[in-house]
This record gives structure tokens, sequence and C-alpha cells, in this order.
């Protein structure tokens, strides 16, 4: 199974505006070594964890694992591997990723993915199929600041039925895993569902209203385990313009759920004029930011030296500029691949 996501960075909304966005000085060069000083930093290092699919567990995650310089990982769970039928929960995977961690003293965080960047929909059948979910999900668009990949799809939670159906998974694996997972995380905001194809009734505000809902309900259930929503574009939005990210913040903040992103790109201009800067204000303000670095974070450049990120410059703005207290690493990172720190 495959991680990769296609839309990353900006998340497939940068036709809305990003043509036109003026470039903003990135973070000056770092040196080559792949490692990150102790100025990169500052006075909070966040910690380290791996970034995977479940289903790459053994093949890419466990010859990894052990380095003293990673806390755990983050796993990404299709809706469908961990409900098969319609209330037939199957959460033997994570047991037994559990299983292995624990004896390591290695933490695990799970991400309940709900939309795909790309074929195939791993949305349980039933949902897709029966009349009562109206098709159960919607056709996306996938265009990003990377080019334009294949269409995906996303769960359609502002139908209530689909969002029942979704909320009563998350209670499900509350009575199994809270207390026993480091985190449990909701994928990023951003998506741009086909509106000419769309037969589930989509609108930028429903889907807003259905994503807070899903935040709260995941923070009531999960009451020992942090609940963490990715956030990074509201569709229809771009600086909020609809109040959609200030509103999400202070929505985080009042009812104490961590916030987080799939991408660390310092200072990219879609990013700086959507949800960066809410996480700079909002610093100290919420109980756990976790942001990654996924597989298309490295295909970026640093506009002023010409050259991809270092490990330094996503430390370095990860957790000083956006306050991460955690930074999920996807397994191909080179400095994963160089041996580790003593």
């Amino acid at each position: 199974m495959v991680t990769k996501r296609i839309a990353a960075g900006v998340g497939m909304l940068v036709t809305i505006a990003v043509a036109g966005v003026a470039a903003t000085a990135a973070a000056g060069p770092a040196p080559s070594s792949g490692k990150a000083s102790a100025s990169a930093l500052g006075n909070k290092a966040a910690k380290n964890y791996l970034y995977a699919s479940i289903g790459d567990f053994d093949a890419e995650v466990k010859p990894l694992i052990d380095r003293p310089d990673v806390s755990g990982v983050q796993l990404v769970v299709p809706w469908k591997a961990l409900e098969r039928k319609k209330n037939q929960y199957d959460f033997s995977e994570i047991d037994r990723v559990l299983n292995y961690l624990q004896p390591r003293n290695k933490k695990l965080f799970i991400q309940v993915q709900d939309r795909f960047f790309a074929a195939p929909s791993r949305l349980p059948g039933y949902l897709l199929s029966d009349p009562e979910y109206k098709g159960g999900a919607a056709p996306t668009k996938n265009e990003n600041g990377l080019g334009s990949g294949e269409d995906g799809t996303v769960a359609a939670q502002w139908n209530p039925e689909v969002r029942g159906r979704f909320q009563h998974l998350l209670k499900a694996m509350s009575q199994r895993f809270d207390g026993r997972l480091a985190g449990v995380n909701l994928p990023e905001t951003a998506t741009q569902v086909d509106t000419k194809k769309d037969r589930t009734g989509y609108s930028h505000d429903s889907y807003f209203r259905a994503e807070l809902d899903n935040m709260a309900y995941g923070k009531k259930v999960f009451t020992k385990t942090p609940f963490i929503q990715y956030v990074n574009f509201w569709p229809g939005e771009w600086n909020n313009s609809r109040n959609y990210m200030k509103r999400t913040f202070e929505f985080a903040k009042a009812h104490g759920i961590g916030l987080g992103g799939p991408d660390v790109l310092p200072n990219r201009p879609a990013q700086m004029e959507n949800s960066y800067p809410y996480f700079k204000e909002y610093r100290g303000k919420l109980p756990i930011v976790a942001m990654a670095v996924q597989e298309p974070d490295f295909e970026y450049e640093n506009p002023k030296t010409k050259k991809p990120y270092t490990r330094e410059e996503f430390v370095d703005f990860g957790s000083n500029t956006l306050g991460a207290d955690v930074i999920f690493w996807a397994t191909k990172s080179p400095w994963l691949h160089q041996p580790a720190a003593r």
C-alpha cells in the first residue's frame, strides 16, 4: 500500500487563488549534512515520528522504528480497513502494530482516512451502495502546486447519515484505544469537490460545518488520547475570506482539540495565505500541534537556495514558526537513512 499524497502542499486548491500570489522569502541556506542543529531546534524540539500507510508497516516502518531519534509512528488507515461491513469493525492491524511497538517503548498515532487522492476509493461498500447515504462520497479534482494528478474521492461528511457512520467508527475506536494511542487525527481539510459531477448536495458551508462537528465528536469520545484535526486550506476560501480558518482555530482552542497539517513547507506563499499564520498566532494555545513532512514536500525547492528544503529548514520552520510538538516524517526522508546521531 502506498501512502503518497499526490495533493500535498496546496491540497488541491491552488487554482482558486495561487496565480498572482507573490513569492515570499524562504528560510536561508542550511548546512548540507541533513542533521538538525541545536540552533534550528530553538527552545522546543518537536519529537520525530515516522509516517506511513498501515499496509507499509512491515516493509517501511520496522527497519527504522528502533532508531533512538524516532519516538514512534503515525499510520494512515482507510475507513474501509476499519469497517469491512456495516457495524463490523476490524481493529486487528492496529492491535498488531501496538503489540510490536509497546515493548520497544514507541508510540502510535492513527490517521483515520475518509478521502483518497487517487482511485480506488477505500470507503465501506455499504456507504457507496445503500440509497440511505445518497452516494456516500463525492468526486474530487486533484490540482496542486506540483501539477495535476488523478481524480479522487471524499466521503460526503456533509450528509448527516454519512457523518453519523463516521462518528460511530470514531466511537468504536475510542472504546478500544482511548489512552492506548499517542493521538488520533483526521486528514487535511483541503478538498476540491467536482461540483459538476457531484450528486451528494455538497456546499462549502455544509462541508465546513461537518468537519467542525467531527472535530467536536472526536474530542468528546477520545478523552485520554489527544484528538487532532489537520487543517491546511478550506475549499472556497482564501486568506480567511469566509472566516473558516479563524473559526477553526478558535473552535479548536475552545474545545481542547489539537491541530496540525500534512505539509511543512517553509514560507510557501499559498500556505502563508491560509493556515500557517494561524499556527503562529495560536502557538502555545492548543493542546498539541502535529505537522507532517510527506513525500511531495521533498519535491519543493527553497526559492532562495534553488535546492530542496533540508531537514534543518523543515525542523526550524515546523518547530519555531508553526509550533509543532510532533513532526511526522515520510519514511523516504533522507536523514532516516543515515546513522542516527548519538
